[in-house]
């Protein structure tokens, strides 16, 4: 079997388009520019989507203060001011965005990262701006409702900006095969087909193009001459990246590899193991001396946790004290209502499977805390009259927010099930455990999206280990303010509440 460049074989996949096809489309500048040029295009790119997002906060600051003068009758030199305003609200926002790579092309082919990313870095450049107006004495000459109007329309059209090029970029990669980055593959041919069939690759799905594979002969005699052919069709075609389709387990086959590919102006990778399907935030480490494959990261940084906890005792302080005449009234009126304590406890557990008592308004007859612990059920006869109500509108759970304050749980996390719940759905289901490894929440990412009540199937307690561990893989401070938001004003929220 000879070497060949774009074997028909290895692409069975739709998602691959074989090197002949590519060299076809000749006419697509982005495969067979020089690098130089290619390079120069993505930052006109970039600059490009910097400069969109300069002019959208401009306008909506424009749009602010002529709705300030036309509405409140300042005079119209207070749109200036606006302006002026806005290209430092402007730099404070591309800064950040610039310094996380957001402008890169290959940020584009999706729009949903964009929500939560600008979210972010817009909440972010407006305490910074308020901060400064702050500081400077500046505040007094801006309205709470004009600060808020610029807040709408400056978030509404960098959404409505970003979805604009998203959907620029993925026309143009599904009609023109714009990428954003090309790579080229080398291995054994049963390397290649595995590679193919497990990460189907759509251009305007997830901006890559496959320009080119070789095959290697498994003779080891015709190593040296086929990765000699392998490296000069891939300066020919100039991939940004090279992978390498070999079992780690060959390492002088690897590093033939990387020594005949040194001499390509790419980036090298070593293919995917299958043992790193599970991982998806698999990278390498170093520590010290030790270079090491890290699987699993931790789930919060110590600067995480640390902005989390302060977040979660100033809310759950200032919640206690403004719920305050509602927590007693809903005191009052169970103690009208039933006989037996205002308060239940019942054991959970929480961060680090460490047990606590978890803290809620008494809304059922029972105080069950044992191992044949009976789930609450629709129509469950056990459930009062005023327990119904605050069940409903999840009134029950307020006085966790002194578990909150106590340090067992945080406002936003996984839900803590009972334990006898615990103990059965860790046997039975995978990385189930991994939901202890941050706080239990009063709410979080699953009950915001209507998975609470009564687990009834294996197909439900899935689902929601599902979310919790795409809140804990995900966190950031934006996200637990969304769900909190969420939680009060979601319909998903009430969704099953028994």
């Amino acid at each position: 079997m000879s070497s060949r460049i774009g074997s028909a074989s290895p692409f069975k996949t739709t998602g691959f388009a074989s090197f002949a096809r590519q060299k076809q489309a000749a006419t697509n500048w982005t495969h067979f520019l020089p690098r130089r040029n290619t390079e120069f295009l993505r930052g006109i790119f970039a600059l490009s989507a910097a400069l969109l997002d300069t002019t959208l906060i401009v306008l909506a600051a424009a749009f602010s203060g002529l709705i300030y003068h036309k509405l409140l009758g300042y005079d119209e030199r207070i749109v200036e001011t606006f302006v002026r305003v806005s290209f430092v609200t402007a730099a404070l926002f591309l800064i950040p965005n610039f310094m996380k790579g957001r402008y890169s092309i290959s940020e584009y082919f999706s729009f949903h990262p964009h929500i939560r990313s600008l979210f972010k870095f817009w909440n972010m450049t407006f305490v910074i701006l308020m901060a400064l107006g702050f500081l400077t004495k500046t505040m007094s000459i801006y309205s709470r409702s004009t600060a808020v109007i610029f807040y709408v329309l400056g978030f509404g059209a960098l959404l409505a900006g970003r979805g604009f090029v998203v959907k620029m970029v993925r026309l143009g990669a599904r009609d023109r095969g714009v990428a954003a980055t090309r790579i080229f593959l080398v291995g054994y041919e049963d390397e290649i087909s595995k590679f193919s069939e497990r990460y189907p690759i759509a251009a305007d799905e997830v901006g890559l193009s496959v320009v080119a594979a070789c095959v290697l002969r498994p003779d080891q005699n015709s190593l040296e001459d086929d990765l000699a052919l392998a490296a000069a069709s891939a300066r020919m075609v100039r991939p940004d990246d090279v992978f390498i389709l070999v079992a780690w387990s060959q390492k002088e086959v690897i590093d033939k590899c990387v020594a005949a590919f040194l001499r390509v102006p790419a980036a090298i990778h070593l293919g995917p193991e299958r043992v790193l399907e599970g991982f998806g935030d698999a990278s390498v480490s170093k520590i010290g001396p030790i270079t090491s494959l890290n699987l699993v990261r931790r789930p919060l940084s110590i600067f995480d946790v640390v902005v989390k906890r302060a977040f979660d005792v100033a809310l759950a302080g200032i919640g206690l004290i403004a719920l305050s005449p509602l927590l007693l009234l809903v005191a009052v009126l169970i103690k009208m209502d039933s006989e037996g304590p205002i308060l239940f406890l019942q054991r959970r557990y929480g961060f680090n499977q460490e047990p606590f008592r978890i803290v809620k308004f008494r809304s059922m007859t029972t105080m069950e805390d044992g191992a044949d612990l009976q789930q609450a059920a629709p129509g469950d006869v056990r459930i009062t009259r005023v327990g119904r109500f605050i069940r409903r509108f999840n009134i029950d759970e307020l006085p966790q927010l002194l578990n909150v304050l106590r340090g067992d749980m945080s406002l936003v996390g996984p839900r803590p099930h009972a334990l006898a719940h615990d103990q059965r759905f860790d046997r039975t289901i995978t990385l189930y455990a991994r939901r202890h490894n941050v706080r239990p929440g009063i709410t979080g990412w699953a009950q915001v999206n209507g998975l609470r009540g009564e687990i009834s199937s294996q197909d439900k307690i899935a689902q929601r280990i599902e979310h919790d561990l795409y809140y804990i893989d995900n966190w950031s401070l934006s996200l637990d303010i969304s769900i909190i938001a969420l939680t009060v004003f979601s319909r998903k929220a009430y969704h099953n509440a028994i």
